[in-house]
């Protein structure tokens, strides 16, 4: 043993205080480690639901951190009397040049205090939407959605968020709270159409769609308004009407799973397709030119002014 010191002085440069330091600090670092792999395997690995054996797994892993931190701490600097003394001689470099890293830091702190979101919630932070995947001190992950790709499914790339972003960028969640959301659908029909019979065809179809929700969304909101000022007068699907360039505007609108909005709004057009489809008074509308003759396809007390007009100017 003295043969292998000697010869880590003399050929690393490091002196019997150093060595002693590093054998204890491994020694540290591999009981812990131990000890968290027999947790894994005698706790963890037996739970079946894969949420709670990743918040296991999470945990076990800060709390072995932790404590490495804690216990090699006093190895290395025994020299200093306290903590404080430790963190006064550091904290001002610190400061400076760990600035990204202090805040995400803390960023990690406050999403657990919060309960922002979780591993499992669809959020959006500024430009980015996903799936949360993982969450660690100073990033978490989502498996993003949207982007090039329609209706918010996933693109399969993994994006890594600093935790700092908490702080400074807005912060939407698809899940907290309530578990739905609204979709809405425009439909554009002719002004020559039925709009009235377009209007209750689309609102049995809304119905139709979303009644199994009614029940479940009542409850999550209700759960919700426990928490936060949430107040809908009603959640049950209607139809708005209004005006455009090319015909009158149906929107549908009704309450849907985040995840499945894709889904949802492709069942909703193909019931439209279908229904209209046997109504040969409705069309859609598009843009398009055509010539309009008031004297045929007016009202008949333009069509009388005309042929008034026509008569006192010959």
């Amino acid at each position: 043993m003295d043969e292998i010191t000697r010869w880590l002085e003399a050929n690393l440069g490091l002196g019997p205080q150093v060595q002693s330091r590093i054998l204890e600090s491994l020694v540290v670092v591999l009981v812990l480690w131990v000890l968290r792999q027999i947790v894994l395997r005698t706790v963890v690995y037996r739970i079946s639901d894969d949420r709670r054996r990743y918040q296991w797994q999470k945990t076990t892993g800060y709390v072995f951190f932790t404590l490495v931190v804690l216990l090699v701490w006093p190895i290395w600097f025994r020299g200093f009397q306290s903590l404080a003394t430790y963190l006064g001689l550091l904290s001002a470099g610190l400061a400076i040049a760990l600035k990204d890293p202090i805040t995400d830091l803390i960023g990690w702190g406050f999403i657990l205090w919060r309960r922002s979101f979780e591993v499992g919630d669809r959020i959006q932070i500024g430009e980015y939407a996903g799936d949360v995947i993982d969450q660690r001190i100073f990033q978490f992950s989502l498996m993003e959605v949207g982007n090039w790709v329609d209706a918010e499914q996933s693109t399969g790339r993994v994006l890594h968020v600093p935790n700092g972003m908490i702080f400074t960028t807005v912060l939407a969640n698809y899940t907290k709270g309530s578990r739905y959301i609204w979709n809405e659908i425009p439909v554009l029909v002719t002004f020559e159409s039925d709009w009235e019979k377009a209007k209750q065809i689309l609102t049995e179809i809304a119905k139709r769609h979303s009644e199994q929700l009614s029940e479940g969304a009542e409850e999550s909101f209700k759960q919700a308004s426990k928490q936060y000022l949430i107040n809908y007068g009603t959640l049950t699907s209607i139809v708005y009407t209004s005006v455009k360039d090319s015909g009158v505007m149906l929107t549908l609108r009704y309450l849907c799973e985040p995840r499945k909005r894709r889904d949802s709004t492709e069942q909703v057009w193909e019931s439209i397709l279908r229904a209209f489809a046997s109504h040969p008074d409705i069309d859609f509308a598009y843009p398009t030119r055509r010539l309009y003759n008031n004297r045929v396809e007016g009202k008949q007390a333009s069509a009388s002014q005309s042929q008034v007009k026509e008569f006192s100017d010959s």
